[in-house]
């Protein structure tokens, strides 16, 4: 798909156009599109936003470590990310469809994920059905729920890993760059309003309500996002490169596959620092993000506070998103996100030291929270403006293999890490703060060669 031009008039009706590849919106094209896809997007980001924080309680009341917290919401996402995403992400680029190259890998996703969401919330009858048919040999009513937890977790995650591989890329498609980073704005802005919803009527109900939770928003986002896929409509693409490997065996085109897949993505080091950068940037709010709720609760705050705080963040989050967009479209993403994780570094340092009472907690949590919301709303475009743009979903999803590796490793080693040093989730700041300045560091080499590159008015992603 070419490239998108500046809006135009239509030589016919003197509206303003606008242009993705082979789509054409008018205004009111346009506003129809964002409409589809946020509303697509308040279904996805309810379900992001309520199931974590919903497992993460779930886990510990039915006796999960910090360890096993941390390799279930943390590693598992992340593991199959590193394996699924390229995959997913690479058919996409090379599928042609009546329905377009990236509507079918996120319509047969969605019941999946839904319905394990339902799962989910039947966890605690299998798993004591589970415990009585296994009698003697039973590990206990709690494992086995946690068994039964595990089983669903794991489909729902798939299912999520297939959908957030092409996502991006469907923006990507549809949306013409010279507003990219105002729809992302907007993206963010919904995605906080569906945090608001969650975290302010529900978040203190968690515990209780854990099965009309999983039950109810699996329904809703089922719903919701199989509307927007069927009302975006994609363009036509160009035909794609001829495949690698000589169709003789699955196993050598796979093998084939695979290495021009790591020709193309890690070869360049411009990339290599791109996606380094990004990686660290974006696990560097890891540690408070898994283990925050614990934390709440270790310093004596309620869950209901803790989801009024959470919802305090989203709504200053909210308020900013569109100028920030507005800002990424001005300025550059990359430029915002040197400066959003150099402040959030300084912040996390401090609350690792201070942070030790509910109140020094509820501070730092809140700007915990709208300092790593402005790095992710300034630099969601990010890729849009940094990665070859006929194969970005490919591009893309190297950049979440790289960031699935470190998501694999750390939760589970700072669960460990926690539960050998007496639970003092203090340091989860800290953890967070070495990572943010190591991720300014990147970030800063990486605007270095942008600019070299043409930087804000010549840059052209390397072949």
């Amino acid at each position: 798909m070419a490239a998108s031009s500046s809006p135009s008039r239509s030589p016919f009706s003197g509206q303003r156009v606008w242009r993705a590849g082979t789509l054409t919106y008018t205004t009111a094209g346009l506003v129809a599109l964002f409409a589809w896809l946020l509303w697509g997007d308040f279904a996805w980001w309810l379900k992001e936003r309520s199931v974590v924080p919903v497992a993460q309680l779930f886990l510990k009341k039915f006796e999960a470590t910090d360890m096993i917290v941390g390799l279930l919401v943390g590693s598992l996402p992340a593991a199959l990310g590193m394996v699924l995403g390229p995959i997913v992400s690479v058919r996409s680029d090379r599928h042609r469809g009546r329905w377009g190259r990236r509507i079918p890998y996120l319509l047969i996703p969605t019941p999946i994920a839904a319905l394990s969401m339902v799962g989910l919330a039947f966890t605690p009858r299998l798993g004591a059905l589970l415990h009585a048919w296994l009698g003697a040999r039973s590990p206990g009513e709690s494992a086995c729920v946690l068994i039964s937890f595990g089983l669903f977790w794991t489909v729902f995650e798939i299912a999520s890993v297939v959908a957030n591989a092409v996502l991006g890329g469907l923006i990507n498609d549809v949306v013409p760059q010279e507003v990219i980073g105002r729809f992302f704005g907007l993206f963010r802005a919904v995605s906080l309003a569906a945090g608001v919803v969650f975290n302010f009527w529900l978040m203190g109900h968690a515990e209780e309500y854990a099965f009309w939770i999983f039950g109810g928003v699996g329904v809703i986002y089922g719903g919701g996002f199989t509307l927007m896929c069927l009302r975006v409509k994609e363009g036509e693409y160009p035909p794609p490169p001829p495949a690698t490997g000589d169709g003789a065996s699955v196993l050598k085109d796979f093998a084939a596959g695979a290495v021009a897949y790591a020709r193309e993505c890690f070869a360049n080091s411009h990339y290599l620092w791109i996606f380094a950068a990004t990686t660290l940037a974006m696990i560097s709010f890891g540690p408070v993000n898994t283990f925050g709720v614990f934390y709440a609760k270790s310093v004596g705050m309620s869950m209901d506070a803790y989801g009024k705080y959470l919802s305090l963040v989203f709504t200053i989050s909210f308020v900013m998103s569109f100028f920030l967009g507005w800002l990424a479209d001005l300025l550059h993403p990359l430029r915002l996100g040197i400066i959003s994780i150099a402040l959030y570094g300084a912040m996390a340092l401090w609350a690792g030291l201070a942070a030790d009472d509910a109140r020094s907690f509820a501070v730092a949590f809140v700007a915990h929270g709208v300092l790593s919301g402005v790095y992710f709303t300034a630099t969601a475009s990010i890729g849009q403006r940094l990665y070859p743009r006929e194969k970005f979903a490919q591009f893309a999803s190297a950049a979440g293999l790289v960031a699935a590796g470190g998501f694999a490793v750390l939760p589970p080693l700072m669960g460990r890490y926690l539960d050998l040093t007496g639970h003092v989730y203090r340091h989860t700041f800290l953890a967070g703060a070495g990572l943010a300045f190591l991720a300014f560091g990147a970030l800063l080499v990486v605007h270095r060669r942008w600019m070299a590159l043409g930087g804000p008015k010549g840059y052209v992603a390397p072949g």
